[in-house]
């Protein structure tokens, strides 16, 4: 593993319970309430994500950046035919494991990895890189491996730049020594081309582009 996958290694493994609670809501009132408004277009990612993986039953899915699980166990409850979790913290796989064995899902996996450097010979119907691409500091390698798993869409978010919170989030995240990074429309047109997907369909979801890209 490189340095910088090293360091965004260290920043997940110590980010578990923070970055969790934010789906779980295993906080304060005060601090599910500044996430509902700070933080909507998480959870507006999350139903946008769910919405444009359908059809789901039957289908396989691989989930790139798959944190605690929230989309891969969403997925499976779903009744896909098989998903597969990739993420660069082991902490986050052992998270991810233990949920899908409490709820009894036999068909979604969960492996440490990064997918430029992981074996995927198999492909999947879809293919998610939710919340990634703030981290990935040379992103269009990943969505050309991306497009080379999948045979009919990738969804992707990607966090928009100039907007009120940009600034603020970096700052906060260069204190963790966590680099972030922040796209405009135009970059996100130019790494969808370069990375050969025929078509795609692009929203704006507070500060993020949610992006359905096709094979």
């Amino acid at each position: 593993m490189n340095r910088e996958l090293e360091k965004q290694r260290l920043y997940w493994d110590n980010e578990i319970a923070s970055f969790d609670s934010i789906y779980s809501h295993a906080k304060g009132t005060l601090g599910v309430v500044l996430d509902r408004v700070f933080r909507r277009d998480m959870y507006q990612r999350f139903e946008y994500a769910m919405a444009h993986a359908e059809p789901i039953e039957g289908r396989t899915f691989l989930d790139v950046g798959c944190g605690t699980g929230w989309y891969s166990l969403e997925l499976a409850r779903r009744n896909a035919k098989r998903v597969v979790g990739l993420d660069i913290s082991e902490k986050m796989v052992r998270v991810c494991q233990a949920r899908a064995r409490q709820e009894g899902l036999a068909d979604v996996l969960f492996e440490q990895g990064d997918l430029l450097h992981h074996d995927r010979s198999d492909r999947f119907d879809s293919c998610l890189g939710i919340g990634l691409f703030d981290y990935v500091r040379d992103p269009l390698p990943v969505l050309s491996k991306m497009r080379t798993c999948t045979t009919y869409a990738v969804i992707l978010s990607f966090p928009r730049r100039w907007t009120w919170r940009a600034g603020i989030r970096k700052l906060r995240l260069a204190l963790k020594r966590c680099n972030v990074r922040f796209y405009t429309l135009r970059e996100v047109d130019q790494l969808l081309k370069q990375a050969r997907f025929k078509s795609y369909d692009l929203e704006i979801v507070g500060q993020l582009f949610c992006v359905t890209a096709y094979v």
